[in-house]
């Protein structure tokens, strides 16, 4: 039988269970690639706490202690900000607002240039 050179044999069609079969093959692959790659979940070492830390150091040993930290200096210093108080009573220095503290300082140095 002679058949044309430039005729294209029929494409054969491919089932849909070997489809299924090749994505439940490359699923089984990931699954276990990951568990040789990634055994178990450890904690991250900069997420645990050191035992030997000093007090005055232990706000740095987690990301969570340092954001309480932070939050807890930033309203300290907001207060601060905010209010009157003596600094050293004997030499007579004084905490002012902030809104307080530049209106003296205008006045001091003459308001207008």
């Amino acid at each position: 039988m002679l058949t044309d050179p430039n005729e294209q044999p029929a494409p054969r069609p491919v089932s849909t269970l070997a489809i299924v079969a090749i994505f439940v093959l490359l699923s089984a692959f990931g699954l276990i690639a990951e568990r040789l790659y990634f055994p178990g979940a450890a904690a991250a070492p900069q997420n645990e706490v050191p035992d030997n830390l000093s007090k005055d150091m232990a706000w740095k040993a987690t990301p969570a202690l340092r954001k309480a930290y932070m939050l807890d200096l930033k309203k300290k210093q907001a207060d601060q900000g905010a209010a009157y108080a003596w600094v050293d009573q004997k030499k007579g220095v004084v905490q002012l607002p902030i809104a307080r503290a530049m209106e003296l300082v205008i006045q001091e140095n003459g308001g207008s240039k």
